[in-house]
């Protein structure tokens, strides 16, 4: 019994420590920065030799204060399918970032989309009164400003919410710069590319993508992306749909603008998009 206690102890001192260990490399990472205009800056590091989780991590950020002259956007269409570029070019945005879940064969969210003030995607339930894990929070944009909402238990939250723009995605891994609790699920417990926004508390915010699937980078879990955007002094964060469709896109950078790694065409590229059906932009007013 005292050998199993002290084992215990070990293993969660070792936990400890680890997590110490992550958190320092995050924050006093040298991250390669470049300013994309006033107030907006694009943000890199590359975590080599498995120094962050165990595990090599490809990270790009998009830091943007919230501005008069510049206002937030959802793109969406309500059958179709585009890549993140392709919505980013043709709404003369700044930047883009894929969206939330869609019908992979046929187009469309499976989620709830009010797209300037008009809906064109309705929650699809797996059964009579349920919600899927990604219809439990939202991205609102109301006036150009962009906010994250938790679900508040009721039926028609969504549909109350104030904002032109509103898109459920999920679920919420930050709120009010607390972790929300994630489920055991493979999706949340595997380590996937992750799309992630947040907020912080100084009025800025951030599109985050991991890169995975590939040796230079191994996705994170619900749990480890909860940490990132914890450590990077977020307030509140949800995700968005990853995997291959995790993709970030901005204006001006070489080649396609796409600036992370996505893994669609399993290689280590930026030509892997994925068609997606909804997009959040940024754009000048």
């Amino acid at each position: 019994m005292r050998i199993s206690a002290c084992f215990i102890l070990f293993q969660l001192f070792s936990a400890g420590l680890y997590a110490q260990q992550d958190s320092i490399a995050v924050v006093n990472a040298r991250w390669e920065t470049k300013s994309i205009a006033r107030g907006i800056s694009l943000k890199h590091y590359s975590f080599t030799g498995n120094t962050l989780f165990n595990s090599n991590q490809n990270i790009t950020i998009l830091e943007v204060k919230q501005k008069r002259k510049l206002e937030f956007d959802l793109a969406a269409e309500a059958r179709l399918k585009k890549t993140t570029s392709e919505f980013g070019a043709e709404n003369n945005a700044i930047a883009a970032i894929n969206g939330t879940f869609f019908d992979v064969a046929n187009g469309g969210s499976v989620d709830y989309i009010r797209l300037n003030d008009c809906v064109i995607n309705e929650n699809r339930t797996l059964a009579a009164n349920t919600r899927a894990i990604h219809q439990k929070a939202a991205v609102v944009i109301d006036k150009g400003k962009l906010s994250i909402s938790q679900w508040n238990g009721s039926s028609d939250w969504e549909k109350l919410l104030k904002g032109e723009d509103v898109m459920l995605s999920g679920p919420m891994i930050l709120d009010d710069f607390a972790d929300v609790l994630a489920d055991t699920s493979a999706f949340s417990r595997n380590r996937h590319p992750r799309s992630v926004i947040a907020v912080d508390g100084r009025n800025r915010v951030w599109f985050i993508t991991v890169d995975g699937r590939h040796e230079n980078s191994a996705g994170m879990s619900l749990s480890e992306i909860s940490k990132i955007v914890r450590w990077l002094k977020c307030k509140d964060a949800i995700n968005l749909d990853g995997g291959g469709s995790t993709t970030l896109w901005v204006r001006g950078q070489s080649g396609s603008g796409v600036v992370n790694y996505p893994s669609d065409n399993k290689k280590w590229d930026h030509e892997g998009q994925r068609k997606v059906a909804n997009v959040v932009l940024l754009k000048r007013k």
